[in-house]
């Protein structure tokens, strides 16, 4: 079996109900979208210096950061992990090419 995004987010959930001094996901909620914000952005970074350094332990273990704190992040601005799975979704049936070559025509 493996761990879906889905079952992190839920799990993020039951976190997110908790004290922010027993709980680093409730601590983060606690401190608002742009501390989230921030946070995604610290580990983005990380990611993207272990890419391009060709360390992928690291990548790795910074994916799982991004990951962690993108389900924050959306938690925090009541963006609900569904609906970016329905976009994902939807982009599907047809190129990534032709799906932003739609969009630069808006």
């Amino acid at each position: 079996m493996s761990f879906t995004l889905e079952q992190l987010d839920a799990r993020l959930g039951e976190r997110a109900k908790a004290s922010p001094e027993h709980s680093y996901t409730a601590k983060l909620l606690a401190r608002g979208v742009e501390k989230c914000a921030q946070k995604l952005g610290e580990e983005a970074t990380e990611a993207v210096i272990a890419g391009v350094t060709n360390n992928s332990p690291e990548l790795t273990k910074e994916a799982g950061d991004v990951l962690y704190h993108l389900l924050v992040l959306l938690r925090a601005a009541d963006v609900p992990l569904s609906a970016v799975m329905a976009e994902l979704e939807s982009r599907t049936g047809q190129s990534g090419l032709a799906e932003k070559a739609a969009r630069n025509k808006d």
